[in-house]
């Protein structure tokens, strides 16, 4: 018996030093310019600011996240991006359950809130308006681009219906990353 308390002590130690060193990196991490892997930065402000005509989006077909600060908030993150017929979308997956709520609280406040937002792709930001999609044949690029870059191989149809039901009922949020004004 003193031996599964001791052990219960020292796993209950274990697991509150790691809680403990998590929430001191989280609170440190908080001003920097930008995210880390695993915890949200503060406010974006190096890179120089894109000014001129809307771009083709299809370059972002190789970035794999970008990083995110909405207007609204003064904290940034990671997330995806996808393109689609020349566009960027950006999509939060899990939102129908309070944890992925909390989780990706990006999308919930970009939902909202003003939808202001700036992304930092490599050396650049693009202040920007995010505008959450519903419905429409748009979805289907969206759910393509996903599966393709993300899942990694060739979108069936079955999978993309299945993507864009997720985004109809609300499980997932989509965003057309859209010029401001």
């Amino acid at each position: 018996m003193k031996i599964v308390t001791l052990s219960l002590q020292i796993l209950g130690l274990i697991a509150l030093f790691i809680a403990v060193a998590m929430a001191t990196l989280r609170f440190n991490h908080r001003n920097d310019d930008g995210p880390s892997i695993l915890f949200p930065g503060g406010a974006l402000v190096a890179g120089e600011l894109y000014s001129g005509p809307e771009p083709d989006w299809d370059f972002t077909a190789d970035v794999q996240t970008v990083e995110l600060e909405l207007d609204d908030s003064d904290t940034s993150r990671l997330i995806w991006i996808q393109n689609a017929d020349g566009k960027a979308y950006v999509v939060s997956g899990y939102m129908n359950n309070w944890l992925g709520q909390l989780w990706k609280d990006w999308a919930v406040e970009a939902d909202e809130d003003s939808g202001r937002a700036v992304l930092r792709i490599g050396n650049t930001r693009y202040e920007r308006q995010l505008v959450r999609i519903h419905e429409g044949d748009e979805l289907d690029g969206i759910a393509e681009s996903v599966i393709r870059k993300y899942a990694g191989g060739d979108p069936t149809p079955q999978a993309i219906a299945g993507f864009r039901a997720s985004i109809e009922s609300g499980g997932t949020r989509a965003f057309a990353v859209l010029p401001r004004g």
